[in-house]
């Protein structure tokens, strides 16, 4: 990896760890900290976008309180709805839940 594409890692996880709404901030920062490096530099281009967009928007989409509009309705987002999705089950499977 170059430098470049580890400093955009960095950016990334920053920024989706640090959104002002803690739910957001652990599914996107855990996402991001699971897959990011993981992905293309086309694919980090649309999370890059995504991340641009309100926090509860992102979150009312993630666990589909509202219907994602189609502009961010993409292959990362159905990666983060699967990652929260295995998430909720690990932590409510830990809870018992």
């Amino acid at each position: 990896m170059d430098d470049t594409h580890d400093i955009r890692l960095k950016r990334l996880k920053f920024r989706s760890w640090h959104r002002g709404f803690v739910e957001a901030d652990l599914i996107l920062g855990g996402f991001v900290n699971r897959h990011a490096g993981e992905l293309s530099p086309a694919q980090l281009d649309v999370l890059e976008n995504l991340l641009e967009q309100p926090d509860h928007d992102i979150y009312a989409w993630i666990v589909e309180r509202t219907p994602t509009p189609p502009e961010f309705d993409t292959e990362i987002m159905t990666m983060i709805k699967g990652f929260r999705d295995e998430a909720h089950k690990t932590i409510g499977g830990a809870r018992g839940g």
